[in-house]
């Protein structure tokens, strides 16, 4: 097969998902259109070398729904020829992009293609999309529905976290990403928002709360618990597929979970001959994807066996993998993936994650990987690894190998 190549990966600043929120006045379709542009610029991008782009959202309604990827490449500066296709995976859209992207060039199905992702929840609202799993009575009972919270809280149950653990990992988020963006680690890859007139709107994430302490999230009551609890008792769904249980521990809150904010992302994937004939340096090589199913109640469990499915696919072991980027929807998802795998947490997130600086689920696979290519340059290190839990019980992950 012919490898696939990234040449460039970029972000926006994630804004407070939120009617106050830096990016709240700025459109979805303005923000991808954003991306693609500074992609475009950045690397010379002329007339139809793009096989597509390829772009994922999570709620795909309002201003986010039709094919807002055919819309992003028409509002940008690419050429009218480049179709656009719009994928949701959830959570893992953006990396799912990605992944297609990449197979595509490795088949041979066009030599370059843009993919990554945008999510501007100020302005479309989580869930405003409807889910069947979680509105139609047929599939909600036949598969144990619960919310992701509660979800995260059972994951937390099962795996013995405390409220201490997952409070920890929170203020450790918090201070690696302060740590990061005063070292300038994210300069490379962030792209400023601006307004008509070219004034900066944000150029750095607007979500962090660096100064989170023990303290200050020990005084925040546990958001799921009255929702397991009393109203409408979802702690009893899950107990009656996990009766072992006995009860759920409920220990996430708005400290320890992502944040919601709004932002987009790119990447540009080619293969060899792409770059020659553009004069562009490969990054990295995509060396494998993966993606699977796993239990729809506890949900939130799939980076684990999706890690799984990609060491044995690529024949690599967890100790070929110099860096992991895991992505922090609660505490408890990163606390169960070093658990698992026995890994160091020096490695892991290293730059802090979607606690701190929040989690635009459309764009926040191809963020995680952009943050770790960047890592991998930054030390010299070969090999990583990135993967999101996903809504309704799947997991996808991406290995990288710098070139």
């Amino acid at each position: 097969m012919t490898d696939a190549f990234i040449y460039d990966a970029i972000r926006t600043p994630r804004g407070k998902g939120r009617k106050d929120g830096a990016l709240h006045e700025v459109s979805s379709l303005k923000l991808s259109a954003g991306v693609l542009d500074a992609l475009a610029e950045r690397n010379g991008i002329e007339g139809h070398v793009l096989e597509d782009v390829i772009w994922g959202n999570a709620t795909q309604v309002g201003e986010q729904g039709g094919c807002l990827a055919r819309s992003a490449v028409l509002a940008s500066s690419l050429d009218e020829r480049i179709p656009g296709l719009s994928i949701n995976r959830f959570c893992a859209s953006g990396m799912e992009a990605v992944n297609l992207a990449a197979n595509q060039v490795r088949a041979g199905a066009g030599r370059a293609y843009i993919a990554g992702g945008v999510e501007a929840m100020s302005r479309v609202p989580m869930g405003s999309d409807g889910a069947a799993i979680a509105v139609d009575p047929s599939l909600a009972m036949k598969s144990y529905f619960v919310p992701q919270g509660i979800s995260a809280d059972i994951i937390a149950t099962q795996y013995g976290f405390s409220r201490d653990d997952v409070d920890a990992f929170a203020v450790e988020s918090q201070r690696r990403a302060k740590a990061a963006w005063d070292a300038g680690h994210f300069d490379r890859s962030v792209v400023p928002v601006r307004d008509i007139n070219g004034l900066t709107i944000l150029d750095r994430d607007e979500y962090m709360r660096p100064q989170t302490d023990m303290q200050a999230l020990g005084s925040l009551e546990p958001s799921f618990k009255a929702m397991g609890e009393v109203m409408p008792g979802f702690d009893k769904v899950a107990l009656m597929k996990y009766p072992h249980l006995e009860r759920i521990r409920h220990v996430h809150h708005a400290g320890n979970s992502s944040g919601i904010v709004d932002g987009a992302a790119g990447i540009l994937i080619g293969d060899a001959e792409f770059g020659k004939a553009h004069g562009l340096k490969p990054r990295a090589r995509i060396r494998a994807t993966a993606k699977i199913g796993t239990d729809p109640t506890i949900m939130l469990t799939g980076p684990v066996p999706v890690t799984e499915k990609i060491l044995a696919d690529s024949g690599m072991a967890i100790s070929d993998i110099d860096l992991f980027e895991v992505n922090e929807a609660f505490s408890a998802i990163p606390l169960r993936f070093m658990q698992a795998f026995d890994i160091d947490p020096a490695v892991l997130n290293p730059n802090g994650g979607a606690i701190a600086m929040g989690h635009p689920l459309g764009a926040t696979g191809a963020i995680i990987l952009g943050i770790l290519l960047d890592e991998l340059e930054r030390t010299g290190q070969s090999t990583g690894l990135a993967t999101l839990c996903v809504a309704s019980g799947m997991g996808a992950a991406t290995i990288i190998e710098r070139v």
